[in-house]
């Protein structure tokens, strides 16, 4: 079978140049292997994803002169695959509701580093600090019979315990120059949130159930990535999902040092575009040649 490699943007912005890098490297990988480009929109986070965005996604990426397979999976419209995998996991007894709302865990969080105690996960954030893996069964029915807002989250003690030691082999490169086999970390991550009460489904969930529904054997993306495919090959674990190979690829990064993003308003395409700017100046701006 030919490889299949994906673009997943999410509709919460327009794209920028460090989208347009990921989404020409693996449009190059595709044709230079014989393989498939995919498309995915992201977009299981309604309050930010908007119809704008998501059409300048496919104005943009056409402008650059990439090509991709029909039909574009958009993820709103599979909730129903990230719930029935939800459920496998719930069945062997790894997933969990939290009901501490966004004030509570971060008061939580500022006591624990008063004391001294102050675990992040490789990202930054502050670990899951509540206690609700401990209550009981009957207490959380009430809870939810009660409407109370809850997050539902990965056991990661019982779910590493029943892994056990997973890995995968690095094609590109991690933020450290990591290369080759990599052992993965999930626990340092903690108790990853995988749906909510209102989204069947989160980053973490959704990216891996896609991959397999969808036949990707080769995931190129970002470095920034990079830790968090410990969460993904432990999902892939449990779940009884084929592993892709990863390529983690560096990032494109402002004159202050900080990676483009879309939270800073970096410049986007489609400005490049207004501007007169070519895709070939694109290709050179990120570093690939024609």
């Amino acid at each position: 079978m030919p490889p299949v490699f994906r673009f997943a943007p999410s509709p919460n912005g327009y794209l920028h140049l460090g989208h347009a890098y990921s989404a020409l490297l693996n449009a190059d990988l595709a044709r230079q292997s014989g393989g498939q480009l995919l498309l995915r929109i992201e977009d299981i986070d309604p309050p930010r994803c908007r119809p704008e965005y998501e059409a300048a996604i496919y104005e943009d990426l056409g402008w650059l002169g990439i090509i991709w397979q029909q039909p574009v999976r958009r993820q709103s419209e599979h909730l129903a695959d990230y719930r029935a995998a939800l459920d496998t996991l719930t069945g062997l007894g790894l997933v969990y509701p939290s009901f501490e709302s966004r004030a509570e865990i971060a008061r939580l969080v500022a006591q624990r580093e008063q004391a001294g105690e102050g675990p992040r996960d490789p990202d930054g954030t502050p670990l899951y600090p509540g206690t609700a893996r401990q209550l009981s069964a009957g207490e959380r029915a009430c809870l939810i019979e009660q409407g109370a807002p809850y997050a539902l989250r990965l056991d990661m003690a019982a779910a590493v315990a029943r892994a056990g030691e997973l890995g995968w082999s690095e094609e590109g490169a991690g933020p450290a120059g990591e290369r080759g086999p990599v052992a993965a970390k999930p626990q340092a991550w903690g108790d990853v949130i995988l749906a909510r009460k209102e989204t069947p489904t989160s980053y973490h969930l959704s990216v891996v159930i896609d991959d397999a529904l969808q036949g990707v054997g080769e995931v190129v993306r970002g470095a920034d990535l990079f830790h968090a495919t410990s969460v993904h090959v432990l999902l892939q674990h449990l779940l009884g999902l084929p592993r892709p190979a990863y390529r983690h690829h560096r990032l494109l990064m402002d004159d202050t040092g900080h990676k483009l993003s879309k939270s800073t308003r970096a410049t986007g395409l489609r400005e490049l575009r207004a501007a007169g700017v070519t895709p070939d100046e694109v290709r050179r701006r990120v570093g690939l040649v024609s």
